[in-house]
């Protein structure tokens, strides 16, 4: 989609709700409009238990006064609509000042990370729920102990803008498709479970590309397995972090500190301690939103940015803060030292956690596929 063609709101528009925003004298003012279509399908015990699609649209407008924020938010996309949320946003951060700021808007270079072949939103229900009836048979053929089988399906397109008064112009469409299974097995043991995913930023070819019934095997497979493990032993133990879904513990260990508004608070453990040794000299941590087709590839970031690679910790030092929640630059102190482009959630778009073990250098990659909240 062209950067400045098939907008959800006129540039012209945008402008004049931007000028809005900063009428009662703020500094800056930002517009975000979304328009998100999705799909949900579930299956459980053989049986199609759900199958859903909903719209979602709307834009919020934040303005910036200071150290204080107004934001609102409207499901009215006319420029009278969106006047309004800006009046609004803009009394909720300044009850003073006065004057026009003119805007002129620049468009945006997204950075490509995917091409759709098949938008799921043009593929028919029953050709999704077909999916989780495979899963289902091929579970269930792997062995007679599976009990259970629940299988889930998801899909979204999102069409997002952003414009804010630093003349920052940016769109993107975002597709992202979703297939979960989940495994029960019984056995004189008890019960175990196994689990599979598979989620991707592309469309419905996702499932031309990859086998669901292998993805269903496998989850059997691992719940037959653990049938006949022996008990864990207790003590002190190494831990090996497990690929995918593991991250998910730097995440919350490490993420959260680092992003920068956090840090500009004096909440975070990490404050003031930039070029500092944080971690193991053997630990890389870097954000990545460029990894094409994964979970987490973006082509722009919420602040309208083009998403890159930020390496956050690198040989255990830390080089940069994380997003920034639009407050970080203005923030004194952190000018200039924030690296990634700020997130209107505090989130990581594929987060990478490379451990260089000894000399050789061998790599192993741990990636969050969605580390949203």
């Amino acid at each position: 989609m062209s950067q400045t063609e098939n907008l959800l709101v006129a540039p012209d528009v945008l402008s004049r709700v931007l000028s809005r925003g900063r009428a009662t004298g703020a500094e800056f003012s930002e517009v975000f409009v979304e328009d998100k279509r999705s799909t949900s399908a579930s299956l459980d015990d053989g049986k199609v238990e759900q199958v859903s699609s909903g719209r979602d649209r709307g834009a919020g407008i934040r303005v910036i006064k200071g150290d204080t924020t107004g934001f609102a938010h409207t499901s009215d996309l006319s420029e009278k609509g969106l006047l309004a949320a800006a009046e609004a946003a803009a009394a909720a951060a300044s009850q003073g000042g006065g004057g026009v700021n003119a805007v002129a808007l620049g468009a945006v270079v997204r950075h490509p990370v995917n091409t759709v072949q098949k938008w799921p939103d043009e593929v028919a229900k029953r050709d999704k729920v077909a999916l989780l009836q495979r899963v289902n048979i091929a579970a269930r053929g792997v062995h007679k102990a599976i009990v259970q089988v629940s299988a889930g399906y998801g899909d979204s397109r999102k069409r997002i803008l952003i414009a804010n008064s630093d003349g920052v112009l940016a769109a993107d469409e975002q597709v992202r498709t979703l297939m979960r299974i989940s495994v029960v097995a019984s056995g004189d043991g008890g019960m175990q479970t196994g689990f599979q995913s598979l989620g991707h930023t592309i469309g419905f070819e996702v499932f031309d590309e990859n086998d669901v019934e292998e993805l269903a095997i496998t989850a059997a497979k691992q719940a037959v397995t653990k049938l006949s493990a022996r008990p864990a032993p207790s003590g002190s133990l190494p831990v090996v972090i497990k690929h995918g879904s593991g991250g998910v513990l730097f995440h919350e260990a490490c993420g959260h500190g680092l992003e920068a508004d956090i840090i500009s608070k004096g909440a975070s453990v990490y404050k003031d301690k930039r070029g500092e040794l944080v971690a193991s000299p053997l630990v890389t941590l870097i954000d990545d939103g460029t990894m094409t087709a994964e979970w987490g590839a973006i082509g722009i970031d919420d602040e309208g940015h083009p998403s890159q690679r930020n390496v956050l910790i690198q040989d255990g030092v830390l080089w940069a803060w994380g997003p920034e929640d639009l407050l970080g630059p203005r923030v004194p102190g952190l000018a200039g030292a924030v690296d990634i482009a700020g997130r209107r959630f505090p989130s990581y778009d594929v987060l990478l956690i490379v451990f260089f073990v000894h000399k050789e250098h061998f790599k192993k990659s741990i990636r969050v596929k969605d580390s949203y909240l």
